[in-house]
């Protein structure tokens, strides 16, 4: 599946489909965030939560790339992430684009 930014694809006429998206709420355990608020008082990267962070960026992605799959899709344009804090050491990844056809 040909995942782009842009609106377009070089030399390719598009049939949009619709908006397609994945998503999952990603936390680490506990321990690890008892670790990760000791790092704040001194500073420097949280590592693990770049780790959780990447996983989640894949599992929403794979699962935006299925829901384009079963549309019959192509590609996915506009593509996009966003993300959302939804409590305490847990954050939502979403991945969102438009589905399109090639003609």
């Amino acid at each position: 599946m040909l995942i782009v930014t842009t609106e377009t694809v070089a030399g390719k006429e598009l049939e949009m489909l619709g908006t397609v998206k994945g998503s999952t709420i990603q936390t680490v355990n506990a321990f690890r965030d008892i670790g990760a608020g000791l790092k704040t008082l001194v500073g420097g990267e949280l590592k693990k939560y770049n780790e959780m962070m990447d996983r989640a960026r894949e599992i929403a992605t794979e699962r935006m790339v299925e829901e384009a799959q079963r549309m019959g899709a192509d590609a996915i344009v506009a593509f996009r992430y966003s993300t959302s804090s939804i409590m305490q050491s847990a954050a939502e990844i979403m991945a969102y684009g438009t589905a399109v056809k090639f003609k």
